[in-house]
């Protein structure tokens, strides 16, 4: 009895640990995008300047646990980290927005404002997408809204920006055309993956 606790123990700090880190490298590789000059660093740093990455890493962190309460502890614990991480990144080697010429070298500063705000942010929706996350593992049609809702996110952030924010540049532009098609292509094959699922005899499912 003491092995199976003692391993239970082992197995959920592994667990923790590895939301952990992983939420340390989805901050890190988001801070570092912004920086390169590069297309490629400009389009990635695009990608992590929007909230739909961030949201995406809640729901598959609890995606991946069997517990609802694991997920709603975890998801938030990930994603705070990761914005801790983000903006520490940031503030020990400062670059000036995309598109925005500044003279001398920017100074370094921890941008508290933005700490707050997605730190709050995570600690209140990181539990709700865990949950969410958790409750797509549902197997066929119950779970279905739920795995779609990473792409709708994708999808109306995307529009929205490319309807606000039309200026932003050739590059934003083409990065929120393209993941406004991945993310219909994805809601897509997820329903048409259900629904075969679904029509396959009972016994071969």
């Amino acid at each position: 009895m003491g092995a199976r606790i003692a391993a239970r123990i082992a197995t959920r700090i592994a667990a923790a640990s590895a939301v952990l880190g992983a939420g340390a490298v989805l901050g890190l590789v988001g801070a570092l995008a912004a920086k390169g000059g590069t297309v490629p660093f400009r389009a990635a740093g695009v990608v992590f300047a929007g909230g739909w990455p961030w949201a995406c890493f809640g729901f598959l962190v609890g995606y991946v646990r069997r517990s609802k309460a694991e997920a709603a502890l975890l998801a938030p614990a990930g994603l705070g980290v990761g914005v801790a991480v983000y903006y520490l990144c940031k503030a020990l080697s400062p670059a000036a927005p995309i598109g925005v010429v500044v003279s001398g070298e920017p100074q370094a500063q921890v941008n508290w404002a933005g700490v707050l705000m997605w730190g709050a942010a995570a600690v209140l929706f990181g539990a709700p997408l865990g949950v969410l996350g958790n409750l797509a593992r549902n197997p066929g049609v119950a779970g279905l809204p739920f795995r779609v809702l990473v792409p709708l996110t994708a999808f109306c952030e995307t529009s929205m920006r490319l309807g606000a924010e039309a200026a932003a540049g050739p590059v934003a532009t083409a990065v929120w055309s393209t993941v406004r098609v991945l993310a219909v292509l994805a809601a897509v094959t997820l329903a048409g993956h259900t629904a075969w699922r679904w029509r396959r005899p009972a016994d071969t499912r």
